[in-house]
């Protein structure tokens, strides 16, 4: 794949989980739930060294906890082969909730005040619904029901997700099939393009 559709790849994966989406910051485990079936303890999996790759070449890694700004974090790295493009600074709080607290690109930090919403405390049922914003960013996710897929082998019951992404007067649209204690297994982008778990 030509660096210039790696870059842009990268952008549009990027693009998805700074809106709370993907977020890819859920990590895959091997065990494959069905939805609800995860205590909430263990909704949102966090645990250093555990580690996704897509079909679109991407592998988000789950790093260490650290202290930035004053704020406990956990730092999940977006990368193409050994090429890291970004690393998002997540914060799992104690009532369950998921959130975005910056995005380091290259070095550089954008620091989200307010945070982005990433999920709410599970577990999360048809109908739920959640919004945040930051800036200029505004994204509104509902959960619109629960869809049996097969991604590979491996066979889910997946929350789907829609999130609606408000970004400088321009919006667009996603779904996210999360897994309890899995993360999303797959994604369906703006342009109709999906993305599944590959490992």
């Amino acid at each position: 794949m030509p660096q210039s559709d790696l870059c842009e790849a990268a952008q549009r994966s990027v693009g998805l989980m700074r809106v709370a989406a993907c977020l890819s910051s859920m990590l895959l485990l091997t065990c494959a739930p069905g939805a609800g079936a995860a205590p909430p303890s263990g909704y949102y999996p966090q645990k250093a060294g555990l580690r996704w790759t897509y079909s679109s070449g991407e592998t988000q890694i789950v790093g260490a906890p650290a202290v930035f700004r004053g704020v406990r974090v956990i730092p999940v790295t977006h990368q193409y082969g050994s090429t890291v493009y970004t690393q998002d600074l997540m914060e799992y709080r104690a009532d369950g909730s998921v959130w975005l607290r910056g995005v380091n690109a290259g070095g550089r930090v954008t620091w989200y005040t307010p945070p982005l919403n990433v999920y709410p405390p599970g577990p999360l049922t048809p109908g739920h619904t959640w919004s945040s914003s930051s800036g200029s960013l505004k994204s509104v996710s509902t959960v619109t029901g629960v869809e049996a897929l097969r991604v590979g082998t491996t066979p889910y019951n997946a929350l789907v997700i829609r999130t609606v992404l408000t970004s400088s007067g321009k919006q667009s649209t996603q779904l996210t099939y999360f897994v309890p204690s899995v993360g999303v297994v797959r994604y369906k982008t703006a342009d109709g393009s999906k993305i599944d778990l590959v490992k």
